[in-house]
């Protein structure tokens, strides 16, 4: 970041914080927005730009070649009139970071002339034509577009620190996609009677990353195509750099049939296991010295002085009413050896068991005993830590919910399984795209190495709304040059420091 961008940033924070300040009481015996006789004009000359971090990220695309590697290995098209595979591509990617949420919202941006002007392109594709790319996809076009996203991930790996590649840990579920059309082909109803369709996501832990998605219909189980797509995760993992692979998924994804190829790969795993009855009656007969009492960490540590706590509205409601209510009371852990019919290898698994009192109101009825497994190749760690791990995959659930709420990725708009699987991949590249920027940014030896560090997985960790208002929403004049498009920031924001130092490291 050059010198006058820092010092113009310095007095914008400033400004603000002169504003911000609580101690100033000067004005405060009128109300704060007095502002009137508003008027709007229609500027000639000034032409700027809600959206202006787009240009951050086009200059991503552009550093890791994104574009020419899908024009150079993604075919479509025969004649490329006048679109080329990587403007649909990067069109709907580009769609969720300009806040749009359905594929009529592209109208609104091609027919934003400064849009334009930002990307130095003369059209873009409109709603029915982004449909109509969609509906050109075959299940092997996909694959290749994600292998695509894979080779330009492994380019923004490589910039990563040798801690990075220590271990890979690959996570899994499935989740339902539900839509009200009636003639969607490959749409089918659901375990709880959802209909639609019923994909797979494969991510990466440690970035947050989409490494696979996989759309089935409705009625198929999470299980299904998950294997495969998880080979080709961890090939993308193992090509990339990373010294060790971690599987991790629920009860669904214990496929035992695939337990020995992944072990005999040296990949670790650790899935939730079913609480068949035999298992059950191998828990009950372990020895009480077996068992150790589970201690989990405390989810946070509290930075500020403690408040006092609130009065539980929720539970005095349950208890007035006399709702059944499951208390958890205490958690043990164990193991022992067990080797599933499908396997030649003996495996480990850790058990948990719950001690669970059912009350009635002020009641306490009776207690239960209930026993959750995790089968795992990891014979290291301790049992406690097996569960944590195990735990820790949870976190992909606020991921699903990401890629629904924020990315609005998972979604049926076109007209056939295919056709909507394209699309929740091309989506689904928006963030992957902000991963992508997060691990750009520049972790420069020093005595502030520590903070970048910091901003690094913050923003790694930023849910997509907070992202884009932190980045992507920074209104900005653009002025064409000769030969450069000049984004000039009309607005301050305090996280502008972290992405003038992205663009630093996308310049050099």
């Amino acid at each position: 970041m050059s010198a006058i961008i820092g010092r113009k940033l310095a007095n914008s924070k400033r400004r603000i914080l002169r504003r911000l300040d609580k101690f100033d009481l000067r004005g405060l015996e009128r109300p704060m927005l007095t502002a009137r006789n508003i008027h709007y004009e229609v500027s000639t000359k000034t032409r700027a730009l809600a959206c202006g971090g787009i240009g951050a990220i086009q200059a991503l695309v552009r550093r890791f070649g994104l574009a020419e590697a899908i024009d150079r290995r993604l075919h479509l098209f025969k004649i490329h009139l006048p679109y080329h595979e990587s403007d649909h591509v990067l069109n709907l990617a580009y769609l969720p970071l300009c806040g749009g949420t359905c594929l009529d919202d592209l109208e609104w941006l091609r027919n934003n002339e400064v849009y334009l002007d930002a990307l130095a392109a003369r059209r873009i594709p409109d709603p029915t034509t982004a449909g109509d790319f969609c509906r050109r996809f075959r299940a092997e076009h996909i694959d290749t577009l994600q292998d695509i996203i894979d080779e330009v991930r492994q380019r923004v790996w490589a910039q990563q620190g040798e801690e990075f590649f220590e271990q890979a840990i690959i996570d899994m579920d499935g989740t339902l996609t539900a839509t009200t059309g009636a003639c969607k082909e490959g749409m089918d109803i659901a375990y709880d009677g959802t209909w639609g369709y019923h994909p797979l996501l494969i991510s990466l832990a440690n970035t947050g990353e989409v490494l696979r998605l996989l759309n089935r219909s409705g009625n198929r189980p999470s299980h299904e195509g998950a294997a495969a797509a998880v080979d080709r995760a961890v090939a993308t993992c193992v090509r990339g750099g990373f010294r060790q692979v971690l599987l991790r998924g629920d009860t669904d994804f214990s496929q035992t049939e695939h337990l020995d190829r992944w072990h005999e790969q040296e990949v670790q795993f650790i899935f939730g296991y079913d609480a068949a009855p035999n298992l059950v009656r191998i828990a009950e007969q372990l020895p009480d010295r077996a068992w150790r009492k589970l201690e989990r960490p405390p989810a946070y540590q509290a930075t500020d002085p403690p408040r006092a706590r609130p009065g539980n509205v929720k539970d005095a409601v349950v208890r007035r009413r006399q709702f059944d209510t499951l208390r958890l009371q205490s958690e043990q852990v164990a193991e022992f050896n067990y080797q599933p019919t499908a396997c030649r290898h003996t495996y480990r698994m850790v058990v948990v068991r719950k001690n669970i009192s059912v009350e009635k109101g002020e009641q306490r009825l009776f207690d239960e005993i209930r026993y959750f497994f995790y089968i795992t190749n990891a014979w290291v760690p301790e049992a406690n830590e097996i569960v944590f791990s195990a735990n820790d995959r949870c976190n992909q659930e606020n991921l699903i919910a990401q890629l629904k709420g924020g990315v609005y990725a998972l979604r049926a708009p076109v007209d056939n399984l295919e056709s909507n699987w394209a699309y929740m991949v091309m989506t689904a590249l928006a963030w992957n795209l902000k991963a992508w920027w997060a691990l750009t940014l520049p972790e420069t030896p020093g005595r502030w190495q520590e903070r970048y560090r910091a901003d690094k997985q913050w923003v790694l960790r930023l849910e997509f709304r907070s992202f884009l208002n932190a980045f992507m929403y920074i209104p900005c004049q653009i002025v064409q040059q000769a030969r450069k498009i000049i984004y000039r920031v009309l607005a301050w924001n305090p996280k502008q420091t972290i992405f003038f130092r992205l663009l630093t490291a996308l310049r050099h």
